[in-house]
């Protein structure tokens, strides 16, 4: 018995028992055919599915059992999906009480009587617990109340469970417990089963998408020697062999504009990244971002190019141009807006576009509108006020998506000069429901001027600033064998699958955040188990 985790007596009992009675707890080479979403696809409207004599095995979750006399009930999950509206034999749709249409899918009923199965294997799955796998095979009916059910011929235990099984009338909602413990949560609530579908179908549909433009998928380096692509704090791990310091990666930036220069035009990379920053319903230290450069393309070619892909994404994934989030429509319907960071402060605050390249005039503002205490360790670059305003005032504001241009030079360290003005770059931010959800630029190509700005970035760090960046000379280098024109943008995929599955907390879409230490007892005690004795 293991002395680093406690397990229920009761449940070890059970499984003892079960060895004795020449039952195997854990069997193998138990294979199935079909899943339930299959099945009751096949056979939805059909009034008499037992006249079809063909046999199906299955296996799943108990999540329900009635045992009566010489008859067994049992409501079995799959991993099959809850997707099928359920029509009767005249084709016409099965409604709820509350005139909503009946989707079956994903659980399936198992009719067992002990003359199908014979006295000794009803007697074992007798003592089937709920939560414990199940797998069987059987025909198909329908119930006198109409449920399309597996008449089981043969039947067993797939695997025990050992703990005490949640509450199912109270469900497992408490996101930190859902978090914690999202095997649970997976099986006990189909709308979290429901997350992770569209999740990954949301990163299918990237993937296919760039593909089919002829992007090439890549992978770059997770460990890196120097953090770069991002101004963010990093985390640092050691590498014993080498006995050097090394980054979790921040950004894929660099290590992507190093494969144009090298000559794949176009790359993209489904990546996981790491800062050491604050955890927040809209941020967790490790997450995932969709990076692509394209070179002969600029910061305007990807505005037109991410339209195209979040109206086909939004269609595809939730069926329409409109997505209701925390009481709000958020409508994705192209064209977005596009419009200036000062534009949009000037409508937000009413200081001038002159006043807005005013250090003095901003300072002036800013102490009359804001608490005391938001007026320390103020910024003394316009570029710097602007992204203090922009914060404040304007990005909240901002629901359905918009483009915002115009950034300065000294917030963008990485976007090209804009020719017209150089003040600004050619980059952009989509805001959506008040968040950032993608960066983009025209990438700067010239070797001296990035010199340039990685040294201020130093400076910078010198200073006092966490999140500057290094120096990356092995970059500087790679610009110097030439950077044709290009293009290249983040997009993060943990807000779009909030955005697109109406999940307030990120914690809510990513498989296992990061999240304190818990007791693996204390969280146990946090769901209520509804097993019998």
């Amino acid at each position: 018995m293991s002395d680093l985790f406690e397990f229920d007596e009761k449940f070890l009992a059970k499984v003892a028992e079960l060895r004795e009675s020449g039952v195997h707890p854990y069997p193998s080479n138990l294979r199935i055919t079909h899943t339930t979403t299959e099945l009751h696809a096949k056979y939805n409207g059909v009034e008499d599915p037992s006249a079809d004599a063909q046999e199906f095995a299955l296996g799943g979750r108990v999540m329900f059992r009635n045992r009566m006399g010489k008859v067994m009930f049992l409501r079995v999950q799959d991993r099959g999906e809850t997707s099928v509206a359920e029509v009767d034999a005249s084709g016409e749709p099965v409604l709820d009480e509350e005139g909503n249409p009946v989707m079956r899918g994903g659980v399936l009923q198992f009719f067992i009587r002990k003359n199908d199965v014979g006295e000794e294997a009803y007697e074992a799955l007798k003592k089937l617990d709920i939560g414990d796998w199940v797998w069987a095979r059987g025909t198909l009916m329908r119930t006198k109340t109409g449920e399309l059910s597996l008449r089981v011929i043969e039947g067993q235990l797939a695997s025990k469970i050992l703990t005490p099984f949640p509450d199912r009338f109270h469900g497992v909602s408490d996101v930190q417990v859902r978090a914690r413990q999202r095997y649970v949560d997976l099986f006990m609530n189909a709308s979290s089963r429901e997350t992770f579908r569209r999740r990954s179908k949301i990163v299918r549909y990237l993937r296919n998408f760039f593909e089919a433009r002829d992007f090439m998928e890549v992978e770059t380096p997770m460990m890196q020697t120097i953090p770069g692509g991002a101004a963010a704090r990093p985390f640092v791990t050691h590498h014993n062999a080498l006995d050097m310091e090394l980054y979790l990666r921040i950004a894929p930036e660099l290590y992507l504009k190093r494969l144009v220069v090298g000559g794949f035009e176009r790359v993209f990379e489904i990546n996981r990244s790491f800062r050491n920053e604050g955890v927040s319903v809209k941020h967790n230290p490790e997450f995932t971002m969709l990076e692509f450069y394209q070179a002969w393309a600029t910061y305007e070619d990807l505005m037109d190019l991410t339209e195209e892909l979040l109206t086909g994404m939004v269609a595809d994934v939730c069926g329409g141009a409109k997505v209701e989030f925390e009481g709000r429509e958020l409508d994705f319907t192209a064209p977005f807006r596009r419009a200036d960071m000062d534009q949009l402060i000037h409508e937000r605050t009413g200081l001038s576009l002159e006043e807005l390249r005013d250090p003095a005039a901003m300072e002036a503002y800013w102490r009359a509108n804001q608490p005391v205490e938001a007026s320390e360790g103020l910024p003394s670059t316009v570029g710097k006020w602007w992204e203090w305003y922009f914060d404040a005032y304007v990005e909240d504001t901002l629901i359905n998506p918009t483009f915002v241009t115009g950034f300065p030079a000294e917030i963008s360290p990485l976007a090209r000069r804009s020719d017209a003005d150089p003040f600004r770059t050619e980059r952009f931010e989509l805001i959506v429901n008040g968040w950032e959800l993608a960066n983009a630029f025209s990438e700067l190509n010239d070797p001296v001027d990035q010199a340039g700005r990685f040294e201020a970035q130093v400076q910078a760090r010198a200073d006092g600033d966490d999140e500057g960046m290094h120096f990356d000379a092995d970059y500087i280098r790679a610009l110097t064998y030439a950077l044709p024109p290009t293009a290249g943008q983040g997009i993060g995929i943990d807000r779009l699958t909030m955005l697109l599955t109406g999940s307030p907390s990120i914690r809510e879409v990513i498989l296992f955040p990061t999240m304190r230490n818990q007791d693996v007892s204390a969280a146990t005690e946090e769901l209520v188990s509804d097993t019998p004795e």
